[in-house]
């Protein structure tokens, strides 16, 4: 399996698909897998009209590999493999931001894997709350570290 097709079904699996606009658990408007923002860099709205699991999956495709893989390769430039593809699912699912500030980033760099898993365990709260489904999500990905 190739990095990207690891982050796509990770992704997939802990976002679910919803056709329809809904609040995410951190309460911002979502569609698809997880998308928040379309290409055109428009945020999605909750009147946002119904979209197809094929765009969804476009959606998906188009943030893997236009965002958050190129910012998951800058940050960490010597990341490949499975590695690669569970550090693209936390991007998706957290943003380049928390990745580029985090003590996850500087361990990768430092292909210190134990503490990589230990650092990448302690992102599991939505809201200042602990999430179950991000606690399995980032398990799932520690398991490719």
């Amino acid at each position: 399996m190739t990095s990207l097709q690891l982050a796509s079904e990770l992704c997939k699996r802990f976002e679910g698909l919803y056709l329809k606009p809904y609040l995410c658990p951190a309460g911002v408007p979502t569609i698809g897998f997880g998308t928040t923002i379309y290409p055109s860099g428009i945020r999605v709205t909750l009147r946002d009209p119904e979209i197809s699991k094929e765009y969804a999956v476009e959606l998906l495709m188009w943030r893997l590999l236009k965002v958050d893989m190129p910012a998951v390769l800058k940050l960490c430039p010597e990341l490949k493999g499975e590695p690669l593809g569970a550090i693209v699912d936390f991007t998706y699912n957290l943003g380049a931001g928390n990745l580029a500030a985090s003590t996850l980033r500087k361990c990768i760099n430092k292909n210190d894997w134990e503490g990589a898993k230990i650092q990448l365990m302690r992102w599991n709260k939505a809201g200042g709350k602990v999430l179950a489904g991000l606690t399995k999500r980032r398990a799932a990905e520690a398991a490719y570290l």
